[in-house]
């Protein structure tokens, strides 16, 4: 019985097609490991780039909600700054002040000033600036030539001579051109 057992313990331990499959499987293996880590190579890099592909879709998404909300007001601004520019046009068609003249009309003056230094203060603060070209060079980017006059001594030809309305921009991005006169060159004026 002993040598029964010996003999089972021993087809137990080696059996035959085992040490026939030995050599062939670490062949088998390190194939199978070389196509695993091309295929995990592969998932990583697809992985990678992904990633990268989400960080600057949200970049690019931040930076369009962001323009997005600073310009939302871009219509509305616009009709603001008519009532700002149609209030000055009011201040200025009032009388030159004048010693003699009624006191309504001095408090009415005064006070239509502080309202539109009150109105042009509150744009300011809300990223709506205005300024006035006078004397600048003349820019189509940010000018509308309205007329054009020859120019004055010592004044160069393409300088803006009177502004008409200044020009408007809302958070640095023109909102409004100012509409200005234009210093000609004086040869073509003549000719």
């Amino acid at each position: 019985m002993t040598m029964k057992n010996d003999h089972l313990m021993n087809e137990q331990t080696t059996p035959p097609e085992a040490t026939e499959e030995q050599p062939q499987q670490p062949a088998d293996t390190l194939a199978r490991i070389a196509e695993l880590e091309a295929e995990v190579a592969q998932l990583k890099d697809r992985w990678l780039r992904s990633e990268a592909e989400m960080q600057n879709l949200r970049t690019r998404t931040k930076r369009e909600v962001d323009e997005a909300r600073q310009y939302a007001v871009q219509k509305f601004a616009r009709d603001v700054v008519e009532a700002a520019e149609n209030l000055r046009r009011g201040l200025d068609a009032l009388p030159a002040p004048a010693e003699d003249e009624p006191e309504l009309l001095a408090k009415l003056r005064g006070g239509f000033e502080g309202v539109e230094r009150s109105f042009v203060a509150i744009l300011e603060r809300n990223g709506i600036a205005k300024s006035d070209p006078a004397g600048q060079a003349f820019d189509p980017e940010l000018h509308q030539a309205m007329a054009q006059q020859p120019p004055p001594e010592g004044v160069t030809p393409g300088t803006v001579l009177q502004a008409w309305t200044p020009a408007w921009t809302l958070n640095g991005r023109l909102l409004k051109p100012a509409m200005v006169v234009v210093a000609g060159d004086s040869v073509s004026e003549t000719a």
